[in-house]
């Protein structure tokens, strides 16, 4: 009987690509194990949308081949990661959680997916999405209760990570799809810095908001993966040509300075649940004199609406052959938003972009005394039953705001299921946020044992 600790894919993704590198570990065997925690367990979770085991197997052969014969490897060599089902691949389908893309197939990779194979890595298959990654959820169901919902819209990616299914995957969050599924399933959930990683070749919603984010079981690995895809790309006018820091390494190193961090409470505190509350309020009181609570000004409370005006104008624009094409296979909050979104009036569409400067502006502040912001990822625990994704409330103004976020899985609510802890970073400082997430992460830890 194999050993549970010992098995390849209970390794995080950083040992197993050191393993792989070194020769102690193949992809075939770790690529094998993850199909066979997916046999056991799909049934119950249903994370994905399309899976071929023999195509997973030939990558990861591949892989061991290429190292056998010693070509260079990258960082991901033989670490198979999942997709998100709106991220266009070249040999598999990408359906955008729609029976209207059935079957739908793209003749080119997403751009991460390039880099993604560059550095090694085994794409596993597609992740279940939610319709057009909007409200109407897909069939995945939460791993820790499967009669509580995962989250979404990056459901299937959260899932599978916090099944252990497969050590990594992408997502993308436009509100609350990262943050917020990555707290209902007790894994950690990054949403970088909007801009720092392309969009091309995946469904667009709202480009001021659109941003691609990453599931993982630690701080580390969630850099590691970042790392890999991050970076300019010219068919993204939101990337920038500049270098992006070494976010794995910075992570995983000693602040020079105890990090210092802002309780920011938010404008829908009250929307929390008591377990929510209690748990952040215990976590500031551990932190001690390393945290104060921070009272934002009352401009920010305006971020929900300027991200609703944002959100579903950018449906009417990218979402519209959809609503011509198919508006009877769409769900009716899908087709509500569409027509809300034709109502928008560029004047307002305009001083909503215009307001992301002006917010980001009085978050400097904030990040000139404290390293991190500390704030709910959700409401609370994952609600019961599977008509809904839950409230992306807590997500919202960072969303707006393009800011670096994760969820840390650090609570547990009344019903026994993870609550996450959300640390938010200044825009553009990522490596600072995951350092200072890592440093909390162990804190905690080490507290607990």
């Amino acid at each position: 009987m194999v050993d549970q600790l010992a098995s390849p894919e209970n390794l995080s993704a950083a040992e197993q690509a050191a393993q792989i590198a070194a020769g102690s570990l193949r992809s075939v065997e770790l690529v094998e194990r993850c199909l066979d925690r997916i046999a056991s367990s799909e049934e119950a979770v249903q994370a994905w949308t399309y899976l071929d085991p023999d195509y997973a197997l030939k990558q990861a052969q591949e892989r061991d081949e290429q190292r056998g014969l010693g070509f260079p490897i990258g960082p991901l060599h033989g670490v198979p990661v999942g997709l998100k089902d709106i991220i266009d691949t070249a040999d598999m389908p990408t359906e955008n959680g729609t029976v209207i893309d059935a079957g739908r197939k793209s003749r080119n990779d997403a751009t991460l997916v390039s880099r993604l194979r560059a550095a090694g890595a085994v794409i596993l298959g597609k992740t279940v999405t939610t319709e057009l990654a909007f409200y109407a959820p897909g069939k995945t169901r939460n791993p820790h209760n499967p009669e509580h919902t995962p989250g979404g819209s990056s459901s299937g990616s959260a899932a599978a990570v916090a099944a252990w299914q497969v050590p990594l995957a992408v997502g993308t969050q436009t509100n609350g799809s990262v943050i917020r599924p990555a707290s209902f399933c007790g894994v950690v959930g990054y949403k970088p810095t909007h801009g720092l990683i392309s969009r091309h070749g995946l469904l667009s919603q709202s480009p001021p908001l659109d941003t691609v984010g990453v599931f993982a079981r630690s701080v580390e690995d969630a850099g590691l993966l970042v790392d890999v895809i991050a970076g300019y790309d010219p068919a993204d006018a939101h990337t920038r040509p500049m270098a992006h820091p070494r976010l794995q390494e910075t992570a995983r190193s000693a602040p020079p300075l105890r990090p210092s961090f802002a309780l920011v409470k938010g404008p829908t505190w009250e929307a929390a649940s008591a377990d929510t509350r209690d748990g952040l309020e215990e976590l500031r009181a551990f932190l001690g004199e390393a945290c104060d609570e921070v009272a934002l000004p009352s401009a920010f409370a305006q971020a929900h609406d300027l991200l609703r005006l944002l959100m579903v104008a950018g449906f009417a624009k990218n979402l519209a052959p959809y609503y011509e094409k198919g508006w009877d296979q769409l769900s009716d909050v899908m087709c509500a938003a569409i027509e809300e979104g034709r109502k928008v009036l560029a004047v307002d569409y305009n001083l909503a972009v215009e307001w992301i400067e002006v917010l980001n502006a009085g978050l400097g502040e904030v990040f000139e005394r404290y390293d991190a912001i500390l704030t709910p990822a959700a409401v609370g625990e994952a609600p019961q039953g599977l008509s809904s994704t839950g409230d992306p409330t807590f997500c919202t103004l960072w969303s707006l705001c393009g800011t670096p976020a994760v969820t840390l899985p650090l609570l547990q609510g009344g019903a026994g299921l993870p609550i996450g802890v959300q640390v938010v970073g200044r825009r553009g400082d990522d490596a600072r946020l995951l350092r200072a997430a890592h440093w909390l992460s162990a804190q905690v830890a080490a507290d607990s044992e």
